[in-house]
């Protein structure tokens, strides 16, 4: 199978610094392949952990992957597979104090980066052989079940360089750090054999059953000859553990066990040797498999904080994780995709080759393709009973700001058009399980389940975006029967905008109350951010209800709706871009649940917009873009405001600029500000405005292109991806509050405009709008190709099935032309 179509860039020399591919399923955890080839950040015991990479007992035992052969007259030469260490690295309290740091590597090394598929390059001009780390986890966009298994598969491949055959023998190391805390803890390592998987498999010692870090591990290949293993180091003083592992492998290229002696964390070693002919390729694979059940909640309650028995007595409130009611333990994973990895990676391969043949330009890929990764993240979790929760991001070891925030979540697109039933999931969450019986959505959502309403307060932004989602889902799916059962909810989460102290409490379209959004803060007044999302969710409203053969409703909608508009393009358009109207709200009249309290007053409130230009001020149109709502504003004054954008926002160069808060850019990087004030600002606005965060640069560039402002949309990206470059960060991490940030995977959105690519489910009409060429369509739960040809487009479904009555082509500048779907 070919290697090339499954990469997109290439990164060497200190680009390859801060690259670390996740490798992990959703809702499993990851572990990541770093940029030289080092397996680090080990994400899979139920929380985040940036920077851990797990020690076993002893000196220099160490997660690693080891290459050995031999010189014509037979003498050993063997390497660590990964690249050269960065000079920073050199000095520590002890030295260099890199894992790994003392064994012999590789002088060359290179990257090429994918999704989810990632490699590293090693040669050596002492290296009578090139060698490559291939690793990925199935990615099948439309089933979420084998997009979420817990296992690293790990391909070593390498050429024979020299002119005579060659013994090669390839060697995993992994500690068995189950537990992860303490010394106590005796954890064990078996070596099985099967007739297609052989391994070492992990158990815990003395590790509480009901700590998050309790479950098993494997490490496992599906060769059957050739193996030798250790299922511990021996356990001596200094550095001779590693002394004795090294000096074994150097010398005959295999392995013989030694008693772990009740060794905490012993090395599990697995060896696999392969004669290669002159001038060819072999390879072995090695999965790297992990089953840890105890998600526990991120809200537990104070019987459970007060807790001092460290879990015993249960209280710990475990949610559970989806990906361990499918599977009995690590080995049964492994077990699993050995006999599926010919499928399951030849279905990720089409996957990738379709989308990265798609006529669209690299950076546009490159942000939509390597977001995608935050969906593998700690960021993403799926409770015991299969629901889908994240947090907004992730700090080095917790996860950051709990609840699936409606009001960060409501940004990206990736989970809707590539895995339409987890976004449905969310959906239902939201709306049956967050809404209480007066339309209040919590923003944040409490676990367990049952607790789901607990936060008791709500956003604004966030819970309009809902019921604009709510609408995308069903065009999407077409699944009415679950919109006639979450309708009641939603249109209560609409009419909560109308409540006496609401958001709009005289019913006039015009959103005037007290609006916590998602700038952490309460904004008093109309303001372009939340009056947007509420145009949007009362055309989605309207289209609904009409559906529903609710009239009356849906006309309701619609007159707030266009009274809304003209108002805000009236009194908020100052004839560059929307600005916000402050307005004094005595605390007395600010309905219950709408105050968060992270705003300074409400009589004379701080922390406002204001006169700014404000980055995602169109963020409403971009969502009624991407959902097929069509303009909420005049066009006109839409793209007026979008310029204003690129004159006020847009910096280039952060030499000179001061920032309050935190830096997300610097030094010579281009980037658009949260929000500019180029008349009047006010002496304490909104506590972000001088940040720069990648998914609200996403949101606008996005809102150029739908706009026809191609050039800039495009340079907006390319400032964002530069900035993620490996050397400076990490191009699998955008972050905001947090890593893998959830609001970053709106990047996906440049897929659509710049494919014009609508689908519903409801009238049976698949459309788009572009130029000739082959494209990349997905609906969440199929996906596939279409090619467009004299204003005609073929579809080719590549993955599941999708109802097309109708191919709609409206190309650039011309009329479009309808055409029954041709499907194969």
């Amino acid at each position: 199978m070919s290697t090339q179509s499954r990469y997109l860039k290439h990164y060497e020399a200190d680009h390859l610094t801060r690259i670390a591919l996740p490798i992990g399923g959703i809702g499993t955890g990851t572990i990541s392949l770093g940029g030289r080839g080092d397996l680090r950040d080990w994400e899979i015991t139920n929380r985040p952990a940036k920077g851990f990479v797990p020690q076993g007992t002893g000196r220099g035992c160490f997660p690693s992957l080891v290459i050995r052969t031999t010189e014509n007259d037979g003498t050993p030469i063997t390497r660590l597979l990964e690249g050269p260490l960065e000079e920073w690295e050199y000095e520590g309290a002890t030295g260099c104090e890199v894992p790994n740091h003392g064994l012999p590597r590789f002088r060359e090394c290179s990257f090429d980066a994918g999704y989810p598929f990632g490699r590293v390059n090693l040669s050596d001009p002492d290296v009578p052989l090139t060698a490559s780390i291939e690793g990925f986890n199935p990615f099948i966009p439309g089933d979420d079940e084998q997009s979420g298994l817990p296992i690293a598969i790990i391909r070593i491949r390498f050429k024979n360089l020299s002119k005579a055959e060659r013994d090669v023998s390839v060697c995993a190391n992994v500690p068995n750090f189950i537990g992860m805390t303490g010394q106590d803890r005796e954890n064990s390592n078996t070596f099985r054999q099967e007739r297609k998987l052989c391994g070492i498999e992990m158990s815990p010692g003395n590790v509480s059953t009901t700590s998050e870090s309790w479950g098993t591990m494997a490490l496992t290949t599906p060769s059957t000859t050739g193996v030798s293993y250790r299922t511990a180091w021996r356990k001596v003083g200094w550095g001779a553990s590693l002394l004795d592992f090294w000096d074994e492998f150097v010398e005959t290229g295999e392995l013989t066990d030694r008693p772990a002696d009740g060794a905490a964390a012993p090395m599990a070693s697995l060896s696999v040797r392969r004669r290669v002919p002159p001038g060819e390729e072999a390879s072995v694979v090695f999965f790297i498999s992990w089953h840890f059940p105890n998600r526990v909640t991120w809200t537990p309650s104070q019987e459970s904080v007060d807790c001092d028995c460290n879990g015993a007595c249960g209280k710990p409130e475990i949610v559970g994780n989806y990906y361990c009611t499918h599977f009995k333990n690590a080995w049964s994973v492994a077990e699993y995709v050995t006999n599926s990895l010919k499928e399951l990676e030849a279905e990720t391969l089409t996957f990738v080759r379709a989308f990265l043949g798609a006529d669209l330009p690299q950076v546009v890929k490159e942000g939509a393709l390597f977001n995608l990764s935050t969906l593998r993240s700690q960021t993403v979790f799926r409770t015991a009973d299969g629901r889908v929760f994240g947090w907004e991001g992730c700090n080095d070891d917790s996860g950051c700001c709990h609840g699936s925030c409606t009001h960060v979540w409501n940004y990206e697109t990736a989970t809707p058009f590539l895995f339409g039933a987890l976004a449905r999931n969310m959906r239902e969450t939201e709306f049956m399980r967050s809404t209480d019986e007066h339309g209040r959505m919590s923003f944040r959502v409490n676990l367990p389940i049952e607790r789901a309403t607990e936060w008791g307060r709500t956003a604004a932004d966030g819970q309009l975006g809902c019921i604009v989602k709510a609408y995308r889902e069903w065009q999407l799916s077409g699944d009415t029967i679950s919109l006639r059962r979450m309708w009641p909810q939603i249109r209560a989460a609409l009419s909560y905008c109308w409540i006496p102290g609401g958001w709009d409490a005289d019913r006039d379209g015009v959103m005037e109350g007290c609006q916590h959004n998602t700038m952490d803060v309460e904004y008093y007044g109309p303001n372009p951010q939340m009056q947007g999302w509420y145009l949007a969710a009362l055309r989605a409203a309207e289209e609904m209800a009409h559906h529903l053969d609710e009239n009356e409703f849906a006309v309701t909608c619609r007159e707030l709706y266009e009274f809304g508009s003209r108002w805000t393009d009236v009194n908020l358009f100052n004839g560059e871009y929307y600005i916000h109207q402050v307005r004094q709200i005595p605390e007395e009249e600010i309905a219950d649940g709408l105050r968060v309290g992270m705003t300074s007053g409400s009589a004379t409130p701080e922390n406002q917009l204001a006169e700014g230009c404000l980055v995602d001020q169109l963020v409403g149109q971009y969502m009624a873009h991407v959902t097929g709502l069509g303009h909420l504003h005049d066009p006109a004054t839409v793209r007026t405001t979008l310029r204003s954008i690129v004159k006020y926002n847009q910096k280039e160069g952060f030499h000179d600029h001061f920032n309050c808060m935190r830096s997300y850019v610097l030094a010579d990087e281009t980037a658009l500000l949260m929000a500019a004030y180029p008349h009047e600002r006010p002496g304490n606005p909104f506590p972000y405005f001088t940040e720069v965060m990648t998914g609200f640069e996403w949101t606008a560039a996005v809102g150029m292109i739908y706009e026809g402002m191609r050039d800039e949309g495009l340079r907006c990206m390319e400032a964002i991806r530069a900035r993620y470059n490996g050397r400076r960060r990490n191009p699998y991490d955008e972050a905001e509050c947090g890593h893998h940030y959830a609001r970053a995977m709106a990047s996906w959105s440049a897929v659509l405009a710049l494919t014009g690519f609508h689908y519903s489910a409801i009238s049976k009409t698949m459309s788009f709008g572009a130029a000739d060429g082959t494209y990349f369509w997905s609906t969440g739960d199929a996906w596939g190709t279409c090619t467009i040809s004299n204003g005609k487009g073929e579809i080719d479904v590549l993955h599941g099935t999708v109802d097309v009555d109708r191919v709609v082509v409206q190309q650039p500048d011309a009329p479009g032309n309808d055409d029954d779907a041709a499907t194969k």
